[in-house]
């Protein structure tokens, strides 16, 4: 299964789990990373929507791997949608250059699993903050998969991360 991961994080040189996932990501096989402030900074005007549609081709899936910040997608991840995912292209008449592609959201939170609980101070899960991912997956005819997400990154605990990459990989390597 070939895999197209877009990373996202506005302070990427500050992150310690997504960097690391990143380069989880980069070592796998069969997997295309582009990080998405690397290749344009902060200016939504500057994506490459041709580039970034072209790079769809050969992917049987795709992977947005970003930290959750308020509860939301990266500024970045967000125009990338805006900007990529177009009337035609991805749906709309003639629009069917992401069916049946599968969907899988990676992420960070610098909260416990507990916070992304019913019985937590959010009253949601992650699963439930995600829900705007799955409905614009279905929207365009993607495979939502169950997301992977990688809690209390925050606390900076450095034994956490090697769990959080072996789980990434093996995420990868299931089809």
């Amino acid at each position: 299964m070939k895999t197209l991961v877009i990373v996202s994080h506005p302070y990427f040189s500050q992150s310690r789990a997504i960097h690391a996932l990143q380069e989880t990501a980069e070592a796998a096989e069969n997997v295309t990373v582009r990080n998405l402030e690397t290749l344009y900074g902060d200016s939504p005007d500057a994506i490459d929507v041709a580039a970034e549609q072209a790079a769809y081709a050969n992917a049987d899936r795709v992977v947005f791997l970003y930290p959750t910040h308020w509860f939301n997608l990266t500024p970045m991840l967000k125009a990338y949608l805006n900007a990529v995912w177009t009337y035609g292209w991805a749906f709309g008449p003639g629009g069917e250059a992401l069916k049946d592609k599968q969907l899988q959201i990676v992420t960070t939170a610098g909260a416990s699993e507990f916070t992304y609980s019913h019985d937590g101070l959010l009253n949601s899960t992650m699963e439930e903050v995600l829900t705007p991912m799955k409905a614009s997956a279905r929207y365009v005819g993607m495979r939502y998969r169950q997301p992977l997400a990688f809690y209390e990154v925050a606390a900076r605990n450095k034994d956490k991360l090697s769990e959080f990459q072996t789980r990434f990989a093996a995420e990868l390597r299931a089809a």
